[in-house]
């Protein structure tokens, strides 16, 4: 059953407000993703960017924990743009858990994991 406050509506959250931050350049799916995609070459990449957040219940069903991967553009510094992601994300994720009556706690990790080379085009 999908809800507004299930895994897929989460995922969904996150990943807007996470690509929504300057610097971000994409999110990065998880490696289990990676290898299942390339097990179906003849498939387009049709990759949806919530591949690369991950949403846990807490162990005790007290809240989320949320995975946040992405891909940074450069010329930005890392931890400063991991910092806006994760103020972001949680901020987006607590406001949309409360709109839809379940305040629950939810904790955001940021793992950078790489850098986008930026081209001129001209």
């Amino acid at each position: 059953m999908m809800t507004a406050t299930g895994t897929t509506a989460l995922l969904g959250v996150a990943a807007e407000a996470a690509l929504a931050v300057p610097g971000v350049a994409a999110l990065q799916p998880r490696l289990v993703r990676r290898l299942a995609a390339a097990a179906a070459p003849t498939r387009a990449d049709t990759t949806p960017p919530e591949a690369g957040i991950r949403a846990d219940r807490a162990p005790d069903g007290s809240g989320w924990h949320i995975e946040v991967r992405c891909v940074l553009t450069e010329g930005r510094r890392a931890l400063d743009i991991a910092r806006i992601v994760h103020d972001r994300v949680t901020a987006a994720l607590v406001t949309h858990l409360a709109t839809h009556g379940a305040a629950e706690p939810v904790t955001v990790a940021v793992t950078v994991t790489g850098i986008a080379a930026w081209r001129d085009a001209a």
